[in-house]
């Protein structure tokens, strides 16, 4: 069967409604019936309360459960409800995160026309958008929304902004005629689709889809069957819990064994057990890691970037590819004067004299021959010619002066199919018609042109001249209109056969330029590894000039259509992506192919974009980035982070805070992750010597809980660093738990372990007591009080991996030095108060086996600095 757009108008009637007939009220209601409302479908959003247990499906959320429930059967009742408070605490935080709710579908109901104008039983009548069935016939006028998609019947002049839907920045000149053979949707001159709005002109269409079937429709379904992309913490952090919940496991079961063979009772072997699963799982992390997004999205908040989605913020610091859309994203979605042809010569906008006669005749002409204005500082009309009306202004000449001065008395306006306007001005001692148009139509119209303010006939020479600046112009993807005009009698009224016999003026040549910080952050973008590439529903040669200004084109061969892509199998895809920075003329389809391809190749891939056909493939996309100002509210939804100043420059910006933001994470979890190993290395080296344990399940929970907490939130708020911009982004498939970092877990967990023991043995046999008798809980208090300060003093050993202790740096993040010394009090009042004593389990210190604590503590600094300062050296 046909497509619409190849069929005459007598063919689509026939085809939709049987005849060339109107609907009749029967038919209308059957219709209606059959085909529903034309509305947009939404999907049923999960509750608050699926989305607050969803928060429980965490492989080490399940582990801590399991031991909180042993806790409580084992009537260590204490424990059991810390860890329950941790973890509820932990869900709560990511439902309040979750519950900013995908609204989409909600944005693209919005868009949706409130009214319709429609024929019912010979009449025009205003309706709901929702009540406009398949086989109406609507009528269309400059600022009607289109209700529903359909072939145009009628057409004068239209004009229609399609952006929202193929990219494209320029209102779509309409025809009537029947298109041959396949055309992609920007390409259907003869359709009108639904979410789009008149900018010109007027017309009809009968309606061949409505509701889901529209090409909003396609698109709201594609967001529907889109799955949102896991960011590389997400999936590193739940495979990281999986394999230490796992070691862990197997290492406490190892320790339970220990312990019975030694003659302990089952019970008490078993609770110890979990309390050190409990100590050795980071039961913390996720609230710590919220809490460090949090704050990242504070100070991007501040540098234009909102996070809708709180893991992106570390998502960026990933990003290896950015398929970035062309309009209103690289460009500033303005139509602008670039330059003009005129007296034999291209003069760039801004080289503009109106002093001269010819240029200022030229800038009066587009002025005057033009319907745009400018009211209450809303631009009205065509953007091509709202663009001169802008130089205008800039040059110091208004509109408004200049058609009061030069008042129009008739005009021919504009058309698609002859592609020329006309209008008639006094101009004080004469009348003259100023015409505008197309080049190649206005060339057949011309027997003369002015040089330098003289007139004579046309040349050859001066028609090839012409056309070949045309072609240049239309090389660097600029709009060309070329101007002429001849005088005409006062009152004259012009028929469409008076464009004729015209004297040739000049050329003037706009388009939508790119924006300035777009060069610069490119740039960057190449230096920090990233590939950016342009996708767009413009034509090729206005894309690949505007990438090749901004850098993302380097050779011709780089640019592609959409459609080339359309007979390869994703296999084929993979291969071609590689190849190309520039698709033109592409749908919301080919964007979504385009991301998966590169996602496929391993990459973490942002995809920015403003308009609703780049929604679905904002949410494909790792990161989705929509525009703030120029972004529809469809594209925001479905974006994982909007730009309050559509500054594409703001994207690299977060991208240097995202990597920072993982780096800080890495660090937190490096001091978590080592201090634990140190208090099962001290664990483990008590059980295989047949000492005491050195510490009570409450000694752990203390740490766990208190002094660990506020060091690892404040490495999180590390100050940021220019230098991991000089990286290449990290691999998608990268591991938190990489070999170097293990080992800096291991050096440091090895170091506090020691040291920890050392305190334990001190206090067991008696050192630096009175009468030289130590005991079980003198070595378990020294050993408490050593491990809780060695973790404290060892958050400035996790600042950086290298060395920092003589550096500014080591005192340049003021939240890790209050955790410090919050800390250090803290620890400090548990060892010397009494009343604190029978609740810790812990016995008074005198002074020397406090300065002990504190002694064996602070020798990680040193030793750990060392071993870092060797291991840069002999890199």
């Amino acid at each position: 069967m046909q497509e619409y757009y190849q069929m005459t108008d007598t063919q689509v009637r026939q085809a939709v409604n049987g005849g060339v007939d109107p609907l009749s009220d029967s038919q209308v209601q059957e219709h209606q019936k059959k085909f529903g409302a034309n509305k947009l479908v939404e999907e049923k959003k999960k509750s608050t309360a699926q989305i607050f247990f969803e928060q429980f499906k965490d492989f080490l959320v399940i582990i801590l459960i399991a031991a909180a429930v042993i806790s409580g059967i084992l009537d260590d009742l204490e424990s059991a409800i810390v860890i329950l408070v941790v973890i509820t605490i932990n869900a709560i935080l990511g439902t309040v995160q979750t519950i900013k709710a995908e609204q989409s579908l909600s944005s693209l109901k919005a868009m949706s026309a409130p009214e319709a104008k429609v024929l019912r039983n010979g009449s025009i009548v205003k309706i709901p958008s929702a009540e406009v069935t398949i086989g109406d016939q609507v009528f269309l006028e400059a600022g009607d929304s289109v209700p529903a998609d359909g072939r145009l019947l009628e057409n004068s002049g239209l004009k229609i902004d399609e952006s929202t839907l193929t990219g494209e920045s320029l209102g779509v000149e309409k025809e009537l005629t029947p298109i041959e053979g396949e055309a992609p949707l920007g390409d259907r001159l003869n359709m009108v689709y639904s979410g789009s709005f008149v900018t010109y002109g007027r017309g009809s269409f009968l309606v061949t889809s409505i509701g889901m079937n529209t090409e909003v429709g396609k698109i709201a379904t594609l967001l529907k069957t889109t799955s949102e992309k896991k960011t590389p913490l997400q999936i590193n952090l739940d495979n990281f819990g999986k394999k230490l919940s796992i070691l862990i496991l197997v290492f406490c079961a190892l320790l339970f064994g220990i312990s019975v063979y030694r003659g302990e009772s089952v019970g008490s072997a078993f609770l110890f057990a979990v309390a050190l699963a409990v100590a050795a799982i980071p039961e913390a992390l996720s609230s710590i890691v919220t809490i460090v997004l949090s704050f990242g999205t504070q100070k991007m908040a501040k540098e234009h970037a909102i996070i809708r989605k709180l893991q992106a913020v570390e998502g960026l610091g990933s990003v290896s590819v950015i398929c970035s859309d062309k309009t209103g994203t690289l460009t500033q979605n303005k139509m602008t004067v670039e330059a003009y042809y005129l007296d034999e010569k291209r003069i760039p906008a801004a080289q503009i004299d109106i002093s001269q006669q010819s240029q200022m005749q030229l800038l009066r002409d587009s002025m005057l021959c033009n319907d745009a204005a400018i009211s209450h500082g809303k631009e009205i009309g065509d953007p091509t010619e709202t663009a001169l009306i802008h130089l205008g202004d800039t040059l110091g000449r208004s509109y408004e002066s200049l058609r009061e001065e030069y008042p129009r008395f008739s005009e021919i306006p504009f058309d698609s199919d002859r592609k020329l306007m006309s209008t008639c001005h006094d101009m004080g001692d004469r009348s003259v018609m100023i015409t505008k148009g197309a080049v190649d139509v206005l060339l057949n119209r011309v027997s003369s042109i002015q040089l330098h303010g003289n007139y004579r006939a046309m040349t050859a020479m001066d028609r090839e001249n012409i056309e070949n600046q045309n072609i240049e112009f239309s090389k660097d993807g600029l709009r060309v209109l070329a101007f002429a005009y001849k005088e005409v009698s006062g009152g004259f009224s012009p028929e469409t056969t008076d464009e004729n016999n015209l004297t040739f003026l000049g050329l003037v040549a706009m388009m939508d330029p790119p924006r300035e910080e777009s060069i610069a952050a490119v740039s960057e973008c190449v230096s920090a590894g990233i590939k950016p590439v342009m996708i767009t529903g413009d034509h090729k040669i206005t894309a690949a000039a505007i990438a090749k200004r901004i850098g993302i084109l380097k050779e011709e061969s780089e640019a592609c259509e959409g459609a080339v892509i359309d007979s390869m199998s994703d296999e084929e895809l993979k291969s071609f992506v590689e190849s190309i920075s520039v698709y033109a003329r592409v749908s919301p389809e080919h964007k979504i192919r385009i991301v998966r391809a590169w996602q496929d190749k391993s990459n973490i891939v942002a995809m920015t974009g403003d308009g609703v056909n780049d929604a679905p493939a904002l949410k494909q996309a790792d990161i989705g980035v929509a525009m703030g100002i120029t972004g529809s509210e469809v594209s925001k939804d479905a974006a994982s982070m909007v730009l309050t100043d559509d500054n594409f420059a703001t994207i690299v910006k977060a991208v240097e805070n995202g990597r920072n933001i993982y780096q800080n994470i890495k660090n937190s979890i490096q001091f978590l992750l080592s201090g634990n190993f140190g208090a099962i290395l001290a664990v483990l080296y008590a059980s295989i010597t047949a000492l005491p344990v050195p510490f009570a399940p409450v000694h752990l929970l203390f740490i766990n809980l208190l002094t660990d907490s506020l060091p690892a939130i404040a490495l999180g708020l590390e100050p940021h660093s220019k230098d991991l911009m000089e990286e290449k982004p990290r691999p998608a498939d990268e591991s938190i738990l990489t070999g170097r970092f293990l080992g800096r877990i291991g050096v440091g967990g090895l170091s506090i372990g020691i040291t920890t023991m050392a305190a334990f043995l001190i206090g067991y046999y008696g050192v630096f007591t009175a009468a030289g008798q130590g005991s079980a809980l003198l070595g378990s208090t020294l050993a408490f009080g050593t491990l809780c300060a060695a973790r404290l003093f060892h958050g400035f050993n996790c600042k950086s991996n290298r060395p920092v202790v003589f550096t500014a740096k080591v005192f340049n993040n003021v939240y890790l030095i209050c955790a410090f010394f919050i800390g250090l009090v803290l620890i400090t009042l548990v060892l010397v108060v009494p009343g604190l004593h029978e609740v810790f389990k812990v016995q008074t210190l005198n002074l020397a086996q406090l300065l002990t604590v504190y002694g064996l503590a602070f020798i990680n600094i040193p030793v750990i600095q060392l071993c870092k300062l060797v291991a840069v050296k002999r890199k």
